[in-house]
């Protein structure tokens, strides 16, 4: 909104920094930074007092989790209100990117707050069907997957980009909008699973977020793509902005939520966030690079698909508990040493990820 400010501008004043991305990205950080720190204790006050008991601790989880009975959730509504704000505050509006992006972050966002309400009403770790979630989660991924096809330019239209060999395109064909529908949900419940300690999923969220950002901004440069040898799509550079928000939001947010934390993220926060870990690597024809960047929410989703595959088959379990972060629980390691080894891992596949943009 502020970018038509620029409209005043002669060329040489205040006014226009706000025609450069870098500086409204840096704005958006600290709107949705001072939007977190403003809001935050006012929501958690709100949401103990609505919700009684708080999120319900499942009775088969690991032991040390049972002190945090009473801890509200739904502290997404932290992030995802500092995202919309920051977003619709300094990012150019007339974007179909930024506007597809936020469609996906609050749609999820939607889905993970029914499915926190019924949990806290029900005082159940059963909250809306599990099929239904994913029907819901298909359906916004498909319309956004069409609507970022919509925008990409003609040589890349259902295209697959690889990094290292970025000569070669895979035409998908017809099956690019099933392909980007299965990154977008598969990225939503993939950090959904990984919400499982304090401030577990926020950082590596930051930091996958972060990392997309700069490579959003870099492949919306016709300059940096030609430097970097890596395939330009036009507008991209705006999805910087949001990321900058989520970096703000989301440290808002770690704010109450560092151990011990003052309020859970919930289905709320863990589905916006990681629906939009993929809606931006939709949209940047990045889709594999995502794969590396959040190879811990990666890892984290393995973990919990071959606990219950093999347990199937076997009637044995390979983790001692899945997610894999439990399974380091239930071996003894203290829940601090945990979140800060799986952010430092986060950071290592971020720095590997970057690689790739030049990378050949």
């Amino acid at each position: 909104m502020l970018y038509w400010l620029t409209g005043l501008s002669d060329g040489g004043d205040f006014f226009n920094l706000f025609r450069y991305i870098t500086f409204r990205a840096g704005g958006a950080f600290m709107t949705a930074l001072v939007f977190g720190f403003i809001f935050g204790q006012p929501l958690i006050n709100v949401l103990r007092r609505t919700q009684g008991k708080g999120q319900p601790i499942r009775s088969d989880g690991p032991e040390g989790h049972f002190i945090k009975a009473g801890t509200p959730t739904m502290g997404g509504l932290l992030i995802v209100g500092a995202l919309l704000t920051s977003t619709l505050l300094w990012a150019r509006l007339d974007n179909p990117f930024v506007w597809m992006v936020l469609f996906v972050t609050m749609s999820f966002a939607a889905i993970g707050f029914a499915d926190d309400y019924a949990k806290v009403r029900k005082q159940s770790s059963a909250g809306v069907s599990g099929r239904v979630r994913l029907l819901l989660g298909f359906l916004i991924a498909g319309i956004a997957a069409y609507w970022a096809s919509l925008y990409h330019p003609a040589e890349l239209t259902n295209q697959l980009a690889l990094p290292v060999f970025k000569n070669t395109l895979i035409n998908l064909g017809w099956f690019f909008i099933p392909f980007s529908m299965f990154v977008i949900v598969g990225a939503a419940n993939a950090v959904n699973l990984t919400d499982g300690l304090d401030g577990l999923a926020i950082m590596p969220v930051m930091i996958a977020g972060g990392t997309l950002g700069v490579i959003a901004y870099a492949v919306g440069r016709v300059d940096f793509t030609e430097y970097l040898d890596v395939h330009y799509v036009p507008g991209t550079g705006e999805i910087l902005i949001f990321s900058a928000a989520l970096i703000g939001g989301g440290l808002g947010f770690l704010w109450y939520n560092a151990p011990p934390a003052a309020v859970f993220m919930g289905d709320t926060g863990s589905l916006a966030l990681g629906g939009a870990l993929g809606a931006i690597a939709v949209a940047t024809k990045h889709e594999i690079v995502l794969g590396i960047v959040g190879g811990l929410f990666v890892v984290e989703a393995l973990s919990v698909i071959i606990q219950v595959l093999y347990f199937k088959r076997t009637g044995k379990r390979v983790f001692l508990m899945a997610p894999i972060h439990h399974h380091y629980e239930k071996k003894g390691w203290a829940e601090p040493t945990i979140v800060i080894r799986f952010w430092i891992i986060s950071l290592i596949l971020a720095i590997i990820g970057l690689a790739t943009l030049k990378v050949r």
